[in-house]
């Protein structure tokens, strides 16, 4: 199921938006994924919560594990993926990418945040299995 309207349904993610929009407002538009990934890093410290960042996801194939070097940017508390963005719009490739993300790693929540935009509420999707 995807939620276009980036709905802040529990605190957590609600603390996450929150930390993305401080974010968003602090260097603005206009930087590399990477940077943004960084700086919501830092971000989330702040505010205590616990995450992970470029963690392994490893493919199941016939009862083998893989690793095919996929990786999530963000995974806060152990529940939610954060997927960020640096791109003109979001493309059902990336909602796509994310939901496989969800899938292999067995989250059912995840942030895609498009740091591109004039204000994050515009860029912020929230998915969801």
């Amino acid at each position: 199921m995807v939620d276009e309207s980036g709905r802040q349904d529990d605190p957590l993610t609600r603390e996450i938006i929150g930390a993305a929009i401080e974010v968003h407002k602090t260097p603005g538009p206009g930087l590399l994924e990477s940077a943004y990934e960084t700086c919501l890093g830092r971000e989330l410290q702040i505010r205590g919560l616990a995450f992970t960042r470029q963690a392994e996801i490893p493919i199941a194939y016939k009862g083998e594990r893989l690793e095919c070097a996929y990786r999530a940017d963000l995974i806060v508390e152990g529940r939610v993926l954060i997927e960020p963005k640096s791109v003109d719009d979001l493309k059902p490739i990336h909602e796509a990418h994310v939901l496989t993300y969800l899938r292999l790693t067995g989250l059912r929540t995840a942030l895609l945040l498009n740091f591109n935009t004039p204000y994050l509420r515009g860029g912020i999707k929230r998915l969801s299995l």
